[in-house]
Parts: structure tokens; sequence; C-alpha cells
């Protein structure tokens, strides 16, 4: 019996070598993820979970019932995706300041943008009888944080800085601040600081990333605070005697841009929109290399788990069938030509099965990352035959 159990105790034995000798070859054939499996911000297998993102609450996706209908469900869902709503409470407005420029007026003037937030904004007048067409500016973001609204409304009575600052910056617009050339015209406009933004900085480029975590720790947003903020300031601004609350527009310039589309998607006191350098696909960004995939900057646009539901365009193409202007160049860097192209026709699509088509408009420039003369001409031609020719009343 001992000598039994001994051969069998060997047969056992060389049994389980051969078996983890076999795993032990398998495991050295199979692969495997390693070291340098996140490489430019993204994992290796993103192609695979970009090709997933099918947008089934677009309404190209089809089978949404009517378009009215469509348009309060992905409203809905956008705006879920912000997050904490803030205290709504009045606005109780205060002219602080005044500046005179010649046919309009120059104001500060502080409101309560938000029951957290009593807020430094400008504001243009002119001096013509009203009430007046008018636009909201959303200013860019730039990486420069020391000025804000001041990158489109020429400052008054600052410190020396911010006013030689903000001359500096025009010069990214043709040497023109775009809200006075507006104002000249006959449009009140209005411009707001971002959180983070001149009057309301202190965090940077560096503090962006703290920032929106510690926003979202709170259950807050910092993309769904500059969205819900937007949505105050077009309320205050469509409010305003001066102001006819049927013809308010949004203009702005790369995150500004972003913005311009994304609040006349939200917002009925926004009546139509000038978008520039800011439009593309979710997944025209995501290559490696892209600067949205630095992170920081990108928090000022990131709404968790939209991206599930919906593209850019298509939060886009609430807006439908209001007038909407795109206006991008097809040398910028941050978004390929191809993606800007994709992005338009997925709107025109839109606009044109409302019956819509010729309220968009949709162009290419040849231009790097910029608002430069001649985008600005066809803006403001654009919105002067929408609000000063055809719709004055």
């Amino acid at each position: 019996m001992i000598i039994k159990t001994d051969k069998n105790m060997r047969k056992l034995i060389c049994f389980v070598f051969l078996l983890l000798s076999a795993s032990a070859v398998s495991a050295q054939d199979s692969k495997f993820e390693m070291p340098g499996v996140i490489h430019g911000g993204v994992p290796v297998f993103y192609e695979s979970l970009s090709s997933r993102m099918d947008y089934p609450l677009s309404w190209l996706h089809g089978n949404h019932g009517r378009f009215r209908s469509w348009r309060i469900k992905a409203r809905n869902k956008v705006k879920e995706s912000l997050l904490a709503d803030p205290p709504a409470v009045a606005f109780e407005p205060e002219i602080i300041a005044e500046e005179d420029r010649g046919t309009y007026v120059a104001r500060k003037i502080v409101f309560n943008l938000t029951g957290d937030s009593r807020t430094l904004a400008l504001m243009l007048v002119p001096k013509s009888s009203g009430p007046h067409p008018a636009v909201l500016l959303l200013h860019d973001h730039g990486a420069r944080f020391d000025i804000g609204k001041e990158k489109v409304i020429e400052p008054f009575g600052d410190t020396p800085e911010k006013m030689a600052s903000a001359q500096e910056w025009k010069m990214k617009f043709g040497g023109r601040f775009i809200g006075d050339e507006l104002a000249k015209r006959g449009y009140v406009c209005l411009s707001v600081d971002m959180l983070n933004w001149s009057d309301r900085g202190g965090g940077g480029y560096a503090g962006q990333q703290a920032l929106a975590a510690n926003l979202f720790g709170m259950g807050s947003s910092f993309a769904g605070l500059i969205a819900r903020e937007d949505l105050r300031a077009a309320e205050f601004l469509a409010t305003r005697p001066e102001v006819d609350a049927g013809r308010v527009a949004a203009m702005g310039h790369s995150v500004g841009g972003y913005r311009v589309w994304q609040l006349a998607a939200l917002s009925e006191h926004i009546s139509a929109g000038v978008s520039v350098c800011w439009m593309t696909t979710y997944k025209g960004l995501l290559y490696p290399g892209n600067n949205i995939l630095n992170g920081q900057s990108f928090y000022t646009m990131l709404h968790p788990g939209l991206s599930k539901f919906l593209d850019f365009p298509d939060v886009a193409s609430i807006a439908c069938p209001k007038p909407m202007m795109f206006l991008c160049g097809n040398r910028d860097k941050l978004f390929t030509p191809q993606s800007i192209e994709d992005a338009f026709a997925k709107m025109k699509k839109v606009w044109e099965s409302q019956q819509a088509g010729d309220k968009l408009v949709a162009k290419l420039y040849d231009a790097p990352h910029e608002f430069n003369l001649d985008m600005q001409a066809d803006a403001f031609a654009w919105l002067d035959n929408l609000f000063l020719f055809h719709n004055k009343k």
C-alpha cells in the first residue's frame, strides 16, 4: 500500500508541474496592459470607447417623434448634466460708474448674478431712443485670466495693468473691442466675467482643475456653473428697460463661442447667436496631442455624462430653428477642418429638417483661431440684417 501511494503521489506531482508549466507559457504568450497604457491623456483603448459613442438622444438618431418634444427632452438632459442650480434672487442692479463715449455710454453695473454671486459687469447703452437690440458678449478663455469682460468691452477707471492688458488683447480682434463696435451700431452690450477671470479670478491656469474637482465634490460643476450664470446674464440683459427682449443675441469667440450655442440651446431669452471658432464633433477631439485632452481648460466645457447622449452639434441643434451663425477657421490648431465640417453637416441636417435651413450660417474661413475683421464684418452685417433692418419694432 505504501509503494502504491508513492507512485500515485509522484504522478500527481508530475501532473501539477506540467499544468503550472503550461500556464506559465500561456501567460508569457498573452498580452496584457503594462506601464504606458495611458498616453497623451487617454487610455490606449480610447478608440474602443469612442466607437460606442452613438448619441442616442441626437435628433439625427431618429425615432424621437415631434421636434418640439425632442427639444424639451434634449434640453432637460443638458440641464440635468449642469448639476446644482445656484439659488435665484432678484437682480437688484446698481450703476456705480459711467463714461460718455460719444454715441453711447459705458457703465459699470453690479447685480446679483446668482444667489451666491453679486458681480461687476460692463454695459454699453446707445444714446438713441430705445428699446434697442442687445448682444450678450461671452468672453474667451485664452489662458489669460487677469481680464475677462475687458476682452470684449473697453474698460475704464481701472488699474493701469488691467487697462494695458485689455489694449493688448484687443489686437487679437483686429485692434478693436467688439462690444464697442456693436454699441456704435445701436446695440446694448453686456459682458460678465466667468468665474476665475478678472474681478472673479484667483485660480489662474494651474488652479482650474482643482477648482473643477472641488466643485464636483460639492455637488456642483465648473462648466455647469458657467452655463447657469450665462442663463442668468441673458435674463438680466433681456429684462433691462433699454432692451427689446425680442432682439437679444449672444456672441463670443473660442470658449465664448462654445458658450454662445450652449446658451442659445438653453435660453428662451436668446433669440440668435454668433459663435466664433468653437464647433466640432466630440470624436474630432479624441486624438493624442489635442489641447482639450490636457484637462485643465476642458473643465469649463465638461458636463458629466452628457457625451453619452449628445454630441456638441446635437446640443447646438436644440437652438433650432433660431437664427445661428457659426464662423470657424481652417487653420485653427484646436480643431481639424474635417471635424468642423462634420459638425456643420450635422447641424445643417437638423435646421433643414425643420424647414429652417436659411436661418443657419456655417462658414469656414482661411484663418487660424481668431475673430478677424473679415469675420466681424460678416457677423455684424448678419446681425444688423436680422435685428436692425427686418425686425425693428
